[in-house]
C-alpha cells in the first residue's frame, strides 16, 4: 500500500490546495539563493500563491519548480496590466500532482519589446498556449518551435486582446448591403 502524499496545509479540503504564504516563501528563497536574480517577489492573496519571476529568468525558475515536483502546466495565459509597465503579463500556473499542489509563475515584459523565453522544451502542452498569447497579445516566445498565428489570420494587424486596440470590430457583409457598402461580393 502506498503511503498518502503529503497535503498542503493552506486550503480547506473542498478548495485546491497551493503553497501556503510560508512555504511559497521558502520557494522563492531557494529560488534566490540559486539565482539572486530569478524571482522577483511573491504574492499570496486569496489563497493563490504567485511567484513573479524575472523574465529573463523565467525557465530557471520554472525549471526548479519542475524538479520539485510541478510537472504538469496547467494553464499558459497572457495577461494586460494597462495602464501600468511592464505591462504585458505572462502566467503560467503548474501543478504538483503528487502532493495535489498548484502554483502560479508571473512575468512582465514590456510593450515595447515583449520577449520572453518559450517553455516548449520544459513542457511540451506550452506549444499552443504560446502561439495563442503571442497571437491576442503579441508576446514573442524565443525559442518556439512555430510561432505563428493561430486564431487570427496570418496577415491580420494588432493584437486584439491588448486593453489600448479600437472596439469596434469590422463591417459584416450581408447579403442585402452587399452592394452599397463596400462592393459586390465576388
Amino acid at each position: 500500500m502506498r503511503p498518502e502524499p503529503s497535503r498542503s496545509t493552506c486550503s480547506a479540503k473542498e478548495t485546491p490546495p497551493v503553497p501556503d504564504a510560508t512555504e511559497l516563501e521558502l520557494t522563492a528563497q531557494e529560488l534566490r539563493d540559486a539565482n539572486a536574480e530569478s524571482v522577483l517577489d511573491t504574492d499570496f492573496h486569496r489563497g493563490r500563491a504567485t511567484l513573479i519571476a524575472n523574465p529573463e529568468h523565467v525557465l530557471v525558475v520554472l525549471g526548479a519548480l519542475r524538479s520539485k515536483g510541478y510537472t504538469f502546466l496547467a494553464s499558459l495565459h497572457g495577461c494586460d496590466y494597462y495602464p501600468h509597465e511592464p505591462r504585458l503579463g505572462i502566467l503560467y500556473e503548474l501543478l504538483d500532482m503528487r502532493r495535489v499542489d498548484r502554483i502560479t509563475v508571473k512575468a512582465r515584459v514590456h510593450t515595447d519589446t515583449p520577449r520572453i523565453a518559450s517553455t516548449v522544451e520544459l513542457f511540451p502542452g506550452a506549444e499552443f498556449p504560446e502561439r495563442e498569447v503571442y497571437d491576442m497579445f503579441g508576446v514573442v516566445f524565443d525559442g518556439h518551435p512555430d510561432l505563428r498565428r493561430i486564431l487570427m489570420p496570418e496577415d491580420y494587424e494588432g493584437f486584439p486582446q491588448r486593453r489600448d486596440f479600437p472596439i469596434g470590430g469590422e463591417p459584416v457583409l450581408f447579403t442585402y448591403n452587399d452592394e452599397t457598402s463596400y462592393g459586390k461580393w465576388q
